[in-house]
C-alpha cells in the first residue's frame, strides 16, 4: 500500500447533497479496492484559471488515501467516466 493524494474538481452546480454522495461514491471505490481513506476534504466552491466545460467554478474535493499502486489505473478510469468529475490528479506522496 503507498499513501496518495487525489484532488479532483466536480461541477459547481451540484447541490450539497449530491457533491456529498460523489465523494462517498469515489471513497467507495477505493475502500472496495482494498484502500483506506485517511483524510477527505471538502475545500468548496472556486473560481478556476480557466474555464473547464464552459464553467469558471468548481468545487474541489482533497482524500488522501492509501491503496495499491495497481488500483491507480482503475481509479483514474471510473473518475474519468463520471459525469460531475470535469478534472482529477493523483499524485503519490512520499
Amino acid at each position: 500500500m503507498r499513501n496518495y493524494e487525489v484532488v479532483f474538481i466536480a461541477h459547481p452546480e451540484l447541490d450539497e447533497q449530491a457533491l456529498a454522495a460523489l465523494v462517498e461514491k469515489v471513497q467507495g471505490w477505493i475502500t472496495a479496492g482494498n484502500g483506506a481513506i485517511e483524510k477527505a476534504e471538502v475545500w468548496g466552491k472556486r473560481r478556476m484559471a480557466y474555464h473547464i466545460r464552459k464553467q469558471r467554478e468548481g468545487q474541489y474535493v482533497y482524500l488522501l488515501v492509501s491503496m495499491a499502486p495497481t488500483f491507480v489505473q482503475e481509479l483514474e478510469r471510473s473518475m474519468r467516466l463520471t459525469e460531475p468529475v470535469m478534472r482529477f490528479l493523483v499524485t503519490a506522496r512520499s
